[in-house]
C-alpha cells in the first residue's frame, strides 16, 4: 500500500473538530462540577457526593480523549516528516499508530457518553417516581372530596 504524505493531513480536521467538542465537553462538566460543589457546601448529602463521584470519572475520561486525541495528531505530524524525508516504511507505521489513538481517544468518548445517559436516565426516573406519587396524591385528594 502506497501512502503519500496528504493521507495523514485528512486527519487533522477531524481531530480538530473532535478536540474542540471534548473541550466544549469538559468546561460544561467543570462548571456543573462547580455548582454541584457550592450546594454540598450548603447541604451535604449523598446524592450530591455520588452526582460529584460520577462526574469525576467523565472529566478523567475526558482528559484522557483529549490527551489520546492530540497524540493522535502529533504522531500524525511525525509521521507526515517522515514521510516527507522518505522513510515510507516508518511513517507507515506511525500512520496506523495515529489512527489506533485515534480510535481510542473516540472510544473514550463513546463511554463518556454512555455514562452521561445513564446519569441522566437517573434524574429522569426520579422525577417519573416524583409525578407518579404526585398524581397517587391528587387522585386520593379527588376521591376524598367526592366522599
Amino acid at each position: 500500500m502506497e501512502i503519500a504524505l496528504s493521507t495523514p493531513a485528512l486527519l487533522f480536521p477531524a481531530v480538530s473538530l473532535l478536540l474542540l467538542a471534548y473541550t466544549n465537553r469538559f468546561v460544561t462538566l467543570a462548571n456543573l462540577i462547580r455548582n454541584l460543589h457550592a450546594k454540598y457546601q450548603e447541604n451535604p448529602n449523598s446524592v450530591l457526593m455520588g452526582q460529584i463521584q460520577n462526574l469525576r470519572y467523565r472529566v478523567n475520561l475526558i482528559k484522557y480523549m483529549q490527551a489520546s486525541g492530540v497524540s493522535s495528531i502529533l504522531v500524525c505530524v511525525l509521521c507526515m516528516f517522515m514521510l516527507f524525508a522518505g522513510f515510507v516504511a516508518l511513517g507507515k507505521v506511525l500512520f496506523v499508530t495515529s489512527l489506533l489513538l485515534m480510535a481510542f481517544s473516540l472510544t473514550l468518548s463513546l463511554r463518556e457518553i454512555w455514562i452521561s445517559v445513564e446519569a441522566l436516565n437517573i434524574h429522569l426516573g426520579d422525577l417519573e417516581v416524583r409525578e407518579s406519587g404526585r398524581q397517587a396524591s391528587a387522585s386520593l385528594a379527588g376521591a376524598s372530596r367526592t366522599n
